[in-house]
């Protein structure tokens, strides 16, 4: 054979050999392995270290390890060999590892070796090793409150082991990190406490009234003491004790004068505390009896009301205002206040007696008594009689013809007739037994008489007697009778006549109205509270809601079975006031419930509430009086038959300011025209009133009606002077005022000149006149000739001759002067009988009641009723004035009143 083919086949042969013969084992490796890794780092330990062995070293590259390779679904790791002699690996991270994304791996791992050369040809590979790499956790994260802020409510008094419970999380993975281990409460100086389950309690009992909220704030600490970075706030409620009562209501009320009604308890409710209910019963009282007579009523004066009311005329008041003419009052003791205001007190002391004059005289089988009576208990072991009115014996005997009194919280009324007017056994006594005669609170009483039957109205309701005993008429005797107040008259008594059976309360209006008797509208009328309770939409009142007013809408009783519609009844009650200027000040409200439960022996109990109503102060009106305040007349007007118009410009308005000034209508109640100095002469000058002369003063105008009728009677005054030269300058004062003196009006002066021989003139009061009624006359020519210029020069040569012409003028006028005196004799003389001839006029503008004590002959269509009138402010100008007259304006007959 060739040499080149032997070499070839040896070379073949000697290859193979080498290669089987370098690398015959496999690397070998533990069977598994566990690691531990801190996450952010990127080495990890294992156990056992990563060393693969190869049973071929120290062959080159047979015996050496090259590699280690990972099998694994995206193992995050990379094994590299650090000696491949030696067959020294390290496992290492390719990336950051995050124990909150994954905390444990388990991978495959085999070990390479390098084969039989340097291309790694016949390399050979370890078994399968198992390995689980644990990612140790870091203390990165602080914990979190799963609550922003926590809210609990606790009631006082009470002690809890468990308030409520605050929760952290932590989202570090492992136990050690990412687990609560303590909570703490940073708020200091408060009552609770905190364990490390994050449970709250509290350390002492709360009271409500001390504190009603907690804020408390709290931090939570892990297990590696890593604190949240930011506290939560923990709200802890303190609820009182659940008491049964109503919840929701205000203590007062404001109450705007002309607003009509206002609920008082707009969002009140029932709280039962979850006790079952069959029914609620609930009482709303309005408390008045401090303003004025019980309740907030017009107070015009008692004649005024009655005018108002329609009642009958003919009343006497036996209790009128201290004065001349009524001065049987004088030495009684009073409240404050005018007419209807007025309040007479008896303590057991005082009584008077009625003038005879006074007397109804013409008492028949119908009349009517009536008063406003406060009264209480009587003192004492054995009440005696308490006698209002009585008519009895002036001498001699004690007889009581009729009496009015109380006698054991009764009211008893007597009346024994004569034997002229019967002559059999009659009743005589009438009892009642009511409650509102000892109460200590006002009630009006009014006794219909119409004999034999005797009925007893009290705040308008009707009340027949339980008792009625008869009687003997009374003998007839000559002895005079006696009507006396407060007590009863004794004339029979041996030693001296005296009072006896005395009065302890407060009588106002009592009046007595014979041959008529009251009807129960008008006797509704004079009593009439106008304030009072009042319900909102009665018809969307729920099912099931009864409801009753008393008489004076000043009670309220409401009854349910449902506890939600009784919650919405009492919402719509309100309060009303009808007066266009209420009495200011504080009423008082009182609620009383009571509720009955399903079935049980005992039942919650509801506590009364108070609560008050404030009415505010009222706008007030300006009442003002404008018109022509100075008047320059000749002296012929004032003698001539028709007189001086005094006020036939006059204008009387009434504004009130509310943010703007605005006009209103009401009424006014009396007007007064004074005379200013020197008394009026009746011998040369005078009042007329459409043609009837008023002799002694100027008059007052009473009665309740409108502005504009008053305006109209007080524009017919006019004035006469019969010798005007003899008479001084004269001022008359006209003032009105509303609600028997609460508003008056400006004091309106209107002054008198008379002129003998120049223009008469006015003058306008600027300063109160509206600017529609406005006019100023003026009169230069007769300006000129009253004030001559002072400045202008005479010559000496003309002196004579002024001084000549002077001595004639005064002749001439005086001669002048003596013939008018004896023309207006004649005129006089005349004039007397055309008085007397013309007093027949038409009075259907007013009517004037006349006064008992006045004489018959004092007594026409127009009468006169003198009086003592004490004008506040004026009294120095007033000393003169002796008397002031009196015109009662009765409502129905001014001129434009209904039915005029």
């Amino acid at each position: 054979p060739l040499p080149g083919k032997v070499v070839c086949v040896c070379v073949c042969v000697c290859v193979c050999v080498c290669v089987c013969v370098l690398n015959k084992h496999k690397p070998w490796i533990e069977t598994s392995y566990h690691g531990v890794i801190t996450e952010n780092m990127d080495i990890v330990l294992l156990d056992p270290p990563l060393v693969a062995l190869d049973k071929d070293a120290p062959v080159p590259y047979a015996g050496e390890i090259c590699a280690f390779k990972i099998h694994g679904l995206e193992a995050p790791f990379e094994a590299v060999v650090l000696n491949g002699t030696s067959g020294e690996g390290q496992l290492r991270a390719r990336g950051p590892v995050d124990c909150e994304l994954q905390k444990e791996y388990t991978f495959i791992i085999q070990a390479h070796d390098c084969g039989a050369g340097p291309g790694g040809t016949g390399g050979k590979k370890s078994h399968k090793a198992v390995v689980h790499i644990q990612v140790n956790d870091v203390n990165e994260f602080s914990p979190v409150f799963r609550e922003a802020q926590y809210q609990a409510a606790v009631t006082e008094g009470k002690i809890y082991d468990n308030i409520l419970q605050v929760e952290a999380t932590d989202q570090d993975c492992s136990p050690q990190y990412s687990q609560i281990c303590n909570y703490q409460i940073t708020t200091s100086n408060t009552p609770f406490a905190i364990d490390r389950n994050g449970n709250i309690r509290n350390t002492e009992k709360l009271s409500f009234d001390k504190q009603q909220q907690y804020e408390v704030l709290v931090t939570a600490f892990d297990c590696g003491q890593k604190r949240s970075t930011e506290s939560v706030a923990v709200h802890i409620d303190v609820k009182p004790v659940c008491k049964p009562g109503w919840q929701g209501w205000n203590k007062r009320v404001d109450y705007e004068p002309g607003t009509g009604s206002k609920q008082l308890f707009p969002k009140m409710h029932l709280e039962t505390c979850g006790g079952p209910l069959s029914s609620v019963r609930t009482m709303v009282e309005l408390q008045t009896s401090h303003i004025g007579k019980g309740c907030d009523r017009e107070t015009y004066s008692e004649k005024s009301l009655q005018k108002l009311c329609g009642a009958s005329s003919g009343s006497t008041d036996l209790l009128p205002a201290p004065s001349v003419s009524t001065n049987w009052t004088a030495s009684l003791v009073t409240d404050s206040g005018r007419d209807s205001d007025l309040i007479f007190r008896f303590d057991g002391r005082q009584a008077a007696k009625i003038p005879d004059q006074m007397v109804p005289q013409n008492l028949t089988d119908q009349f009517t008594i009536a008063t406003w009576m406060k009264h209480g208990p009587t003192p004492g072991l054995r009440a005696e009689k308490e006698t209002l009115l009585c008519n009895s014996d002036k001498t001699e005997m004690n007889r009581h013809h009729y009496s009015l009194y109380v006698h054991n919280c009764r009211l008893v009324f007597l009346l024994r007739r004569d034997f002229t007017q019967v002559d059999t056994f009659r009743p005589a006594e009438f009892h009642w037994k009511l409650e509102q005669i000892c109460d200590k609170e006002w009630h009006y009483y009014v006794i219909n008489v119409e004999f034999p039957v005797v009925t007893l109205y009290v705040d308008g309701v009707t009340y027949d007697p339980y008792l009625v005993t008869d009687d003997w008429p009374i003998h007839p005797s000559q002895i005079d009778v006696q009507l006396t107040l407060g007590a009863c008259w004794q004339g029979g008594e041996v030693t001296m006549s005296r009072f006896t059976q005395y009065f302890r309360g407060s009588l106002s209006g009592l009046t007595i109205r014979p041959g008529k008797i009251e009807s129960q509208k008008v006797i509704s009328c004079l009593q009439a509270c106008k304030e009072g309770l009042d319900i909102n939409s009665l018809e969307s009142l729920g099912k099931g809601i009864k409801f009753h007013f008393n008489p004076a809408q000043s009670i309220l009783v409401m009854e349910g079975e449902d506890l939600e519609n009784m919650n919405a009844a009492l919402r719509k009650v309100s309060y009303i006031n009808s007066r266009q200027f209420p009495t200011p000040g504080i009423r008082h409200l009182h609620i009383s419930t009571s509720v009955q439960c399903f079935g049980e022996d005992t039942c919650i109990s509801i506590p009364d509430i108070d609560a008050v109503v404030m009415v505010l102060q009222p706008s007030e009106p300006r009442i003002t009086i404008a018109g022509v305040d100075r008047l320059t007349r000749p002296a012929a007007d004032l003698r001539g038959p028709a007189g001086l118009t005094l006020f036939q410009d006059l204008h009387i308005i009434s504004t009130v300011t509310k943010g703007d000034t605005e006009e209103i209508i009401h009424n006014l109640d009396y007007c007064d025209i004074l005379v200013l100095g020197e008394e009026l002469r009746p011998e040369q000058e005078g009042l007329q009133l459409q043609r009837m002369t008023i002799e002694t003063c100027p008059p007052s105008l009473l009665g309740v009606d409108s502005m504009s009728n008053y305006e109209q009677v007080i524009r017919q005054v006019h004035y006469h002077n019969w010798h005007p030269t003899q008479t001084p300058d004269r001022k008359f004062r006209l003032t009105c005022s509303e609600l028997n003196g609460r508003y008056t009006s400006n004091e309106f002066t209107l002054e008198i000149s008379v002129l003998h021989k120049s223009e008469a003139g006015e003058h306008v009061n600027h300063m109160v006149a509206p600017p529609q009624y406005m006019q100023v006359v003026h009169h230069p020519a007769m300006v000129h000739s009253l004030y001559p210029t002072h400045g202008s020069g005479v010559p000496s040569a003309a002196t004579v001759v002024i001084v000549i012409c002077i001595a004639a003028l005064v002749v001439v006028v005086v001669l002048g002067i003596y013939r008018i005196h004896l023309t207006h004799q004649q005129e006089g003389r005349s004039s007397d009988t055309t008085k007397e001839g013309e007093l027949d006029w038409n009075d259907s503008a007013l009517n004037i009641t006349v006064n008992p004590m006045e004489s018959q002959g004092q007594r026409e269509k127009w009468d006169i009723v003198k009086q003592s009138r004490i004008h506040k402010g004026h009294s120095n100008q007033l000393q003169s004035l002796s008397h002031t007259c009196c015109l009662s304006v009765p409502h129905a007959e001014l001129p434009g009143a209904p039915g005029s």
